[in-house]
Protein backbone atom coordinates (compact mmCIF):
# COMPACT_ATOMS: atom_id res chain seq x y z
CA UNK A 1 0.00 0.00 0.00
CA UNK A 2 1.09 3.11 -1.23
CA UNK A 3 1.42 5.91 1.15
CA UNK A 4 -1.02 9.14 0.10
CA UNK A 5 0.12 11.93 2.57
CA UNK A 6 2.60 14.28 0.73
CA UNK A 7 6.26 13.61 1.55
CA UNK A 8 8.46 17.14 2.13
CA UNK A 9 12.00 16.97 1.73
CA UNK A 10 12.94 17.89 5.19
CA UNK A 11 11.07 14.44 6.11
CA UNK A 12 13.02 12.38 3.05
CA UNK A 13 16.52 14.00 4.01
CA UNK A 14 15.75 12.88 7.31
CA UNK A 15 15.47 9.31 6.68
CA UNK A 16 17.82 8.90 3.58
CA UNK A 17 20.54 10.54 5.09
CA UNK A 18 19.77 10.83 8.90
CA UNK A 19 21.04 13.97 9.52
CA UNK A 20 22.23 15.11 13.55
CA UNK A 21 23.68 18.22 15.42
CA UNK A 22 26.64 17.58 14.67
CA UNK A 23 26.54 17.10 10.93
CA UNK A 24 25.76 19.88 8.20
CA UNK A 25 23.10 19.55 5.55
CA UNK A 26 23.83 21.28 2.24
CA UNK A 27 22.13 21.84 -1.06
CA UNK A 28 24.53 21.53 -3.39
CA UNK A 29 22.11 21.92 -6.61
CA UNK A 30 19.22 22.17 -7.48
CA UNK A 31 16.60 22.89 -10.63
CA UNK A 32 13.22 24.44 -10.50
CA UNK A 33 11.06 25.10 -13.90
CA UNK A 34 7.58 25.59 -14.51
CA UNK A 35 6.87 21.94 -14.73
CA UNK A 36 6.99 20.03 -11.71
CA UNK A 37 8.31 17.01 -13.90
CA UNK A 38 12.15 19.04 -14.17
CA UNK A 39 12.21 19.78 -10.49
CA UNK A 40 15.08 18.75 -8.05
CA UNK A 41 17.54 19.38 -5.70
CA UNK A 42 21.07 17.56 -4.79
CA UNK A 43 21.46 17.40 -0.53
CA UNK A 44 24.89 16.85 0.92
CA UNK A 45 26.64 15.76 3.93
CA UNK A 46 29.97 15.09 5.38
CA UNK A 47 30.40 11.15 6.85
CA UNK A 48 33.90 9.99 8.48
CA UNK A 49 34.13 7.78 5.44
CA UNK A 50 33.33 10.67 2.73
CA UNK A 51 30.56 13.10 1.24
CA UNK A 52 27.12 11.63 0.89
CA UNK A 53 25.01 12.88 -1.20
CA UNK A 54 21.58 12.34 -2.78
CA UNK A 55 19.14 14.04 -5.64
CA UNK A 56 15.26 13.98 -4.43
CA UNK A 57 12.90 14.63 -7.18
CA UNK A 58 9.47 16.35 -7.06
CA UNK A 59 6.25 14.67 -7.73
CA UNK A 60 2.90 16.23 -7.93
CA UNK A 61 1.89 14.83 -4.95
CA UNK A 62 5.41 15.44 -2.59
CA UNK A 63 9.21 14.61 -3.01
CA UNK A 64 10.94 11.22 -3.80
CA UNK A 65 14.22 9.38 -4.39
CA UNK A 66 13.34 8.73 -7.97
CA UNK A 67 12.62 11.14 -10.93
CA UNK A 68 8.68 11.13 -12.26
CA UNK A 69 7.75 8.17 -14.14
CA UNK A 70 7.46 11.28 -17.56
CA UNK A 71 10.48 12.72 -16.64
CA UNK A 72 12.41 9.30 -17.32
CA UNK A 73 10.44 8.26 -20.14
CA UNK A 74 11.90 11.26 -21.48
CA UNK A 75 15.49 10.41 -20.82
CA UNK A 76 15.09 7.00 -21.85
CA UNK A 77 13.70 7.68 -25.19
CA UNK A 78 16.63 10.30 -26.01
CA UNK A 79 18.93 7.42 -25.54
CA UNK A 80 16.79 5.12 -27.68
CA UNK A 81 16.93 7.51 -30.54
Amino acid sequence: MMNSSPRSLHSLVDKWLAPTPATSIHVTRFRSTSSLNDRYVRVETARQTGTMAMFFFRHHDGWCVFPPINSRMASLSRVWV
